[in-house]
C-alpha cells in the first residue's frame, strides 16, 4: 500500500469525528443548526468514497487479500504492553466499512427529512456522526484495546440516541436498559482481552494472528476460556440470548436510529468481532458449537415472539434479533463467509424496512399498531412497494438478497451435519428452516395488515411523545391534534430507500462470489474447521442434488408457503386469523407478552437489586451517617457547654476569676483549719 492510500485510510474515521464537533457547534445556534444534516451527510459520504479508494489496496497483484497496518501514533506504552492508535486494513475491514459508511450515508439522508423541525435536530446529527466515528474505529482497529474503545463508543452513542427524547420516560428507561445490559457483556469482553494479553503477550492483531497460526490444535485451558469471554461481549452487543432484552426497547429512539443500530452499526459489532478473531475461536472445541446453539436458539425464540406483536418497529426489532441468530449460526459452523454475507445483505433490507416503517409512522402521526391501519397502499403507494421489496428479502424469497445469504448458512450447517461432524448440526439446520417459515409468515403478516385490505386507519394521538418526533419548541407532553390525511413522504426521504431496495433485491446475486473472495483474504478465513476441508464434506448431496442447490429449492418452497399462509390469514380471511388466535389464546398471550422475560427479569433481578440498594441506603442513613453525626455531636456539646465562658465580656471574666480565687482560698483554709 502506498503512502497516499495509507493517508486516505487514516481519514475514514476522523471525518465523522470532525462532523460530530461541527454539529455540536451547530447546536448552539438556531441559524446554524440547519447545517447539521448536510455536514453529517457529507462527512459519512466522504468516508464512503475514501473506503472505495482504499479498497484496491487490500489485494496484491494476483488478486489475493492482504493486510496492512496504518500507524498514526503511540497511544499506550507501559513496560512491555503496547496499544497504538493504528488501523488494520484487510478485505474484512473493507466489507464492514462499505456497510457502515454506505448504509450510514443513506440513513443520514433519510433522517434529514424525517427529523426536520425537531428541536434536537443538530444534536441528533452530532450523535449520529459520533456513532459512525466509533463504529469505523471499531472495525478498523489494529488491536483489541482500540477495538474495545470503539466498542464502548457505539455503546455510549446508542445510549444517547435511544434516549434522544430525554423528556420521555420510556425512552430514558430504554437507554439505561441498553447501557446496563451491554455492560454485562462488555465485562466478559474486557476479561477476554486481559486473558489474551496474559497468554500471548500482545493485543496487536498482526502479531496475535501470527502466533495463533502456529498454535497446536489442542490449546491450553486458559486459551480455551478466551473465546467464551469474548462471545459474552458479542452476545450482549449483538442481542443474543440471554442479553437480547435491550434491543426491542431501543425502538424508543427516532426511527432512523433504529435503522442505523439494527442495520449498519451496533448490532453487527458482535458478529464482526467473532469473525475478526476467528482463529481464537477455533482453538476451543466447544466455542463454535456454543455460538451455533445460542444463535439458533435466539433465532427461533425471537421469531416466535415476532409472530404475535402488533407494533411495526417491534416486529422488525425481533426480526433483527432472529436474523443475527442466523449470523451466529453461520459463525458457529465455521461458515464465516455466509455469516458476513448475511450481515451485508441484512444491512440493506433491514434498513429499508425500518425506514419504510418510519415513513408509515411519519404519515400516520406516530401510529404503529397493526390493528389500527389497513389498505395504506392507496395512500402511500411508493412506501408500500418499497417495503414489499424489503419483506421479500427478509422472507428469503427466491433470488432476493436474503435468499442467497440465508441459504448459504443453512446449507453449510446441514452439510456439517450430513458429513459426520455431529447430528447436532442437522437439528440446527432443521430449526433454521422452521425459523425461515416463521420469518416469511410474520414479515408478510405485517405487510398485508398495513397495505392490503380495506382502507382504514387511526391517526396517532401525539406528535412527539407518541410519534417519536418533536416539533421545534413543542414539549413532548403536549398533545397536538392532526387533521391531515395520510400521505406519501417527500423524495428526500424516498430517494435513499430506492437505493436500499435495489440492494435488497440485487446484493445477494451480485455479491455471493465476491464475498467469498473477501473473507478468504482476511483473518476471518477458517483454518482448522473449514467446511469442506476434508474429503466427502465437499461432496455432500441431498435428494441427489448438490446440497446448496437442494437447499435453494427447499427454502424457496418454505418462503412461498409462509407468504401464502400470511396472505390467507391476514389479507383474504382475517376472520380466520382471529378464530385461530382465540383457539390458541394461551399461547398467543405468552408470545404477545414475549414469554414474560421482562417480568421474570424484573422479579428475579431488578426488584431484588433495588431492595438490596434500599437496605444499603437505610444502613448508610441510620448507621454510617449516625456514627458520623455522633462523632461530631460530642465535641459540639463540649463547645456548647464552654461557650458561655468565652463571651468576650471583661466583667464576666473578672467575676469568674474572683469567684475562682475565693473558692481556692476557701478550700485551702478548710484543709489547714
Amino acid at each position: 500500500m502506498d503512502d497516499r492510500a495509507i493517508d486516505i485510510a487514516r481519514l475514514i474515521p476522523w471525518l465523522p469525528a470532525l462532523s460530530a464537533v461541527v454539529c455540536g457547534v451547530c447546536c448552539t445556534s438556531r441559524k446554524l443548526r440547519v447545517l447539521a444534516a448536510p455536514v453529517c451527510i457529507a462527512a459519512i459520504a466522504a468516508a464512503f468514497v475514501l473506503t472505495l479508494k482504499a479498497y484496491p489496496h487490500v489485494f496484491d497483484d494476483h488478486g489475493h487479500g492482504v493486510f496492512h497496518v496504518s500507524w498514526l501514533f503511540t497511544w499506550i506504552r507501559v513496560g512491555g504492553f503496547t496499544a497504538d492508535m493504528s488501523y488494520y486494513l484487510d478485505p474484512l475491514t473493507m466489507v464492514m466499512l462499505i456497510v457502515v459508511t454506505g448504509v450510514g450515508t443513506l440513513v443520514a439522508i433519510y433522517a434529514a427529512g424525517y427529523m426536520a423541525g425537531d428541536r434536537g435536530y443538530a444534536r441528533f446529527f452530532a450523535a449520529v456522526s459520533l456513532f459512525i466515528f466509533a463504529m469505523t474505529t471499531l472495525v478498523m482497529a489494529d488491536n483489541l484495546v482500540l477495538l474495545y474503545l470503539g466498542w464502548e463508543g457505539v455503546g455510549l452513542c446508542s445510549y444517547l440516541l435511544i434516549g434522544f427524547y430525554y423528556d420521555k420516560p420510556s425512552a430514558v428507561a430504554a437507554a439505561k436498559k441498553a447501557f446496563i445490559v451491554n455492560r454485562i457483556g462488555d465485562l466478559g469482553f474486557a476479561l477476554g482481552i486481559f486473558l489474551t494479553y496474559h497468554q500471548f503477550a500482545t493485543v496487536q492483531f498482526s502479531e496475535l494472528f501470527q502466533i495463533l497460526a502456529t498454535q497446536p490444535s489442542e490449546a491450553s485451558t486458559p486459551v480455551q476460556i478466551i473465546p467464551f469471554l469474548l462471545m459474552l461481549g458479542a452476545f450482549g452487543k449483538s442481542a443474543q440470548l440471554p442479553l437480547y432484552v435491550w434491543l426491542p426497547d431501543a425502538m424508543e429512539g427516532p426511527t432512523p436510529v433504529s435503522a442505523l443500530i439494527h442495520a449498519a452499526t451496533m448490532v453487527t459489532a458482535g458478529v464482526y468481532m467473532i469473525a475478526r478473531l476467528f482463529p481464537l475461536f477455533e482453538l476451543s472445541p466447544y466455542a463454535l458449537p456454543t455460538v451455533a446453539i445460542v444463535g439458533t436458539a435466539t433465532a427461533l425464540f425471537a421469531a416466535t415472539i415476532a409472530m404475535c406483536q402488533y407494533d411495526i418497529k417491534r416486529i422488525y426489532a425481533y426480526s433483527t434479533i432472529s436474523q443475527l441468530g442466523y449470523m451466529f449460526l453461520g459463525l458457529g459452523v465455521a461458515s464465516t463467509t455466509a455469516a458476513v454475507f448475511h450481515l451485508l445483505t441484512h444491512a440493506f433490507f433491514k434498513a429499508l424496512l425500518f425506514l419504510t416503517a418510519g415513513s408509515v409512522m411519519h404519515s400516520l402521526a406516530g401510529q404503529l399498531d397493526l390493528r389500527h391501519m389497513s389498505g395504506m397502499r392507496r395512500k402511500m403507494p411508493v412506501t408500500c412497494w418499497l417495503m414489499f421489496f424489503g419483506c421479500l428479502a427478509l422472507a428469503g424469497f427466491p433470488f432476493t438478497a436474503g435468499f442467497y445469504s440465508k441459504d448459504m448458512i443453512l446449507a453449510d450447517t446441514l452439510q456439517k451435519g450430513l458429513t459426520g461432524h455431529s447430528t447436532l448440526y442437522t437439528v440446527l439446520a432443521v430449526a433454521g428452516l422452521f425459523v425461515a417459515f416463521l420469518t416469511a409468515f410474520y414479515t408478510f403478516r405485517l405487510w398485508f395488515r398495513v397495505f392490503m385490505g380495506p382502507t382504514k386507519y387511526e391517526m396517532g394521538q401525539e406528535h412527539g411523545h407518541g410519534a417519536d418526533h418533536h416539533p421545534d419548541g413543542v414539549s413532548s407532553d403536549i398533545k397536538v391534534e392532526h387533521h391531515h390525511e395520510p400521505h406519501e413522504v417527500n423524495w428526500l426521504m424516498n430517494a435513499p430507500l430506492l437505493v436500499l431496495a435495489a440492494g435488497a433485491l440485487l446484493a445477494g446475486y451480485l455479491a455471493h462470489h465476491w464475498i467469498g473472495d473477501m473473507i478468504q483474504g482476511s483473518s476471518a478465513r477458517p483454518l482448522r474447521q473449514a467446511i469442506g476441508a476434508h474429503g466427502a464434506a465437499h461432496h455432500a448431496t441431498l435428494f441427489g442434488m448438490d446440497l446448496h442447490l437442494a437447499m435453494m429449492y427447499i427454502s424457496s418452497v418454505i418462503a412461498v408457503v409462509g407468504i401464502a399462509t400470511a396472505a390467507y390469514f391476514h389479507w383474504l380471511n382475517r376472520g380466520a386469523a382471529d378464530r385461530v388466535a382465540a383457539k390458541w389464546a394461551g399461547l398467543v398471550r405468552v408470545l404477545a407478552n414475549k414469554y414474560y422475560v421482562d417480568e421474570l427479569n424484573d422479579s428475579v433481578i431488578v426488584r431484588p437489586l433495588r431492595f438490596i440498594g434500599y437496605l444499603c441506603f437505610v444502613f448508610d442513613r441510620l448507621i454510617i451517617d449516625g456514627l458520623v453525626m455522633t462523632v461530631g455531636f460530642v465535641p459540639r456539646m463540649f463547645g456548647l457547654a464552654l461557650r458561655p465562658a468565652q463571651r468576650g465580656a471583661l466583667q464576666g471574666y473578672g467575676i469568674g476569676m474572683a469567684t475562682g480565687t475565693a473558692v481556692v482560698v476557701l478550700l485551702v483554709l478548710m484543709v489547714y483549719f
